[in-house]
C-alpha cells in the first residue's frame, strides 16, 4: 500500500500523541523526540484511546488503567491481553507519512 499523508510536522507536537483517521482506521501517532511511531488508537484492555495517554520515552500510558505500551513494538503490559498492531511512519521534513500495509 502506498504512503498515505496524515499531515504537517507541525501537527505532532512532541512527546505527544495525535489521533488519525486513515481509511476508516483511528490511529494514535507519536512525536518521540523527532521519531514518529504508529499504534493502533485502541487499548486492547478496555478501548481508551492511546493517543490521550501520557508518553514516556517511547511508552505510552493508557489513560485508563495504565496500561504501558511500546510504540516501537506495540507490545502491552497489563492489563493489557495483548500487544496492539504498529505502523511505519516517515517523514520528509515537512509532512509525516503512514504505511499501512
Amino acid at each position: 500500500m502506498p504512503l498515505t499523508k496524515i499531515g504537517p510536522v507541525a501537527n505532532f507536537p512532541v512527546n505527544k500523541g495525535v489521533c488519525v483517521d486513515v481509511g476508516g482506521k483511528k490511529i494514535a501517532v507519536f512525536n518521540a523526540t523527532g521519531q514518529y511511531y504508529a499504534v493502533d488508537d485502541t487499548c486492547p484492555h478496555r478501548g481508551a484511546s492511546l493517543s490521550q495517554g501520557s508518553l514516556s520515552g517511547t511508552s505510552v500510558h493508557c489513560p485508563w488503567h495504565g496500561a504501558e505500551v511500546d510504540v516501537r513494538t506495540g507490545q502491552c503490559g497489563p492489563p493489557a491481553p495483548h500487544p496492539v498492531t504498529t505502523y511505519d511512519v516517515s517523514c520528509d521534513g515537512q509532512d509525516v507519512f503512514i504505511d499501512l500495509g
